[in-house]
Parts: C-alpha cells; sequence; structure tokens
C-alpha cells in the first residue's frame, strides 16, 4: 500500500511542478534564475520517498560565484538530493535527451538549463565554448556530472574531461559536491530510507593548473571526491551511538 501511496504522490508532484514551471515561467521562459527555485522544490521530494538529507553547504558557497560544480551521479533520486546543494545563480549541464523525459523535461528546459548533444563531439565542443561565454556574460556558475553517466551502484566513475576543460576555459574553480551512496537504498514501500548527506567542499583553485594540465586537474579532482565519498558512506553506515545493542 505504502508503494502505491509513494507513486501516486511523485508522479501527482511532477505533474504540478511542470504545470507549475509553465506558468511561473511563462514571463521569463529560460530565465537561469530559475532553475534554484526549482531545485529546491525537487529537494523538498525527497520527504515522499522516505529520505533524511542532510546537507554541509559552507557558508562561503553563497560568494562562489561563477565556477564549475561538479558532483557524482548515481540514479533518478539524484532529482531529490543533488538539487539541494544548488545555489542561486547556477544552472546544469544535461543530455540534450532529457527534454523528452515526459513532465520533467519541460522543467528541464524551461528553467534554463544548458543541454548538449553529447553524440556529437563536434557539437559539444562547440557548446563548451558557448557555456563559457554564457558563464562570462551573465556570471553564471554551471553544474556538471563529470562521470557522465548513472553509477548505479559502481561506486565513483571515471571522469570525462568537459567539466575541467570549461572550468580552465573560463578560468574558473571547480566545487566538487559528493552525495553519499543511494543504490538501492530507496524502497518505495518502506517507511524510512535512511540518510544522505550531501557535502560541498571547497572550491579547487584553479590557478594551479595550466591549461595543458586538464588531466591532472580531473585526476586531482575526483581523488578528493572518492575519499569524501567514503568517508560519507561509512559516516552514513555507522550505527547510532545512541541506540543500544539489544534494541
Amino acid at each position: 500500500m505504502l508503494f502505491i501511496i509513494r507513486t501516486f504522490l511523485i508522479i501527482v508532484a511532477v505533474i504540478v511542478l511542470s504545470v507549475y514551471s509553465l506558468l511561473y515561467c511563462l514571463f521569463s521562459p529560460r530565465n537561469p534564475k530559475n532553475t534554484y527555485h526549482f531545485a529546491m522544490l525537487f529537494a523538498k521530494m525527497s520527504r515522499i520517498v522516505g529520505l533524511k538529507v542532510t546537507y554541509r553547504i559552507p557558508d562561503s558557497a553563497k560568494d562562489n560565484g561563477s565556477v564549475v560544480y561538479i558532483a557524482n551521479h548515481q540514479n533518478n533520486y539524484d532529482m531529490v538530493t543533488t538539487t539541494g546543494a544548488v545555489q542561486p545563480g547556477s544552472v546544469t549541464i544535461g543530455k540534450k535527451s532529457l527534454v523528452l523525459v515526459p513532465f520533467f523535461g519541460i522543467i528541464y528546459w524551461l528553467t534554463g538549463n544548458i543541454l548538449i548533444d553529447r553524440d556529437n563531439k563536434d557539437k559539444s565542443k562547440n557548446t563548451i565554448t558557448d557555456v563559457v561565454d554564457q558563464m562570462r556574460a551573465k556570471d553564471l556558475a554551471v553544474w556538471i556530472f563529470p562521470e557522465g553517466t548513472r553509477s548505479r551502484g559502481r561506486g565513483l566513475m571515471p571522469f570525462k574531461m568537459g567539466a575541467f576543460h570549461t572550468a580552465l576555459q573560463a578560468g574558473v574553480n571547480i566545487v566538487p559536491t559528493v552525495i553519499s551512496n543511494t543504490h538501492d537504498q530507496v524502497k518505495l514501500n518502506r517507511w524510512d530510507n535512511g540518510e544522505v548527506i550531501v557535502e560541498m567542499l571547497e572550491p579547487i583553485d584553479i590557478s594551479q593548473y595550466k591549461k595543458r594540465e586538464i588531466r591532472r586537474l580531473m585526476n586531482d579532482s575526483r581523488a578528493v571526491m572518492l575519499a569524501k565519498y567514503i568517508q560519507l558512506n561509512e559516516e552514513v553506515n555507522r550505527p547510532d551511538p545512541n541506540t543500544s545493542s539489544e534494541d
């Protein structure tokens, strides 16, 4: 019964958000300011699926300005976990095919996120230049999943270079954000699906890297995220010290 109720609530919530996005964005479609507003709404849906999400966002994040945020990409529940870390003045970069996803696709497009054709390498290169131009013109930050695909329980996957090309070309810092493992964590027929920790790390200063050192920047960023990913997973799996073994 709980599974049916939750599935119904999720469907209704996404449909309502889709209609609301059409109305909200009517006078400012594709405005990057819309992204933060809808990211916060999606983050509230974590309660529907029974997740307790703990956010660790440094106070200094509001002053990050134009940066490239990178985050690990695990599954569809990223929509209700990672979204809560989105900062004002930032948009995400996603696959062009996302616009075809029923209901969600129209929200994603209307709220000003950037769609790229990852299957066409030439277009992808041009897109990086376009993204950099938008970042400079509008003082934008962008969110990118450097793994390029959902990990689905395979840990932190190898990174692709797009995010790091973008950062070096724009001359902006990298801000890693790490989400503890959520693979197989959510069961819609279970009331309590546990805790997820989303932690934003300190910016990686790209002035330490030359433009030809993209791979070093990528590897260093992944190493920092992997260490934090392991730490967060150990933390959420740690027994509650307030619960006795007899319980």
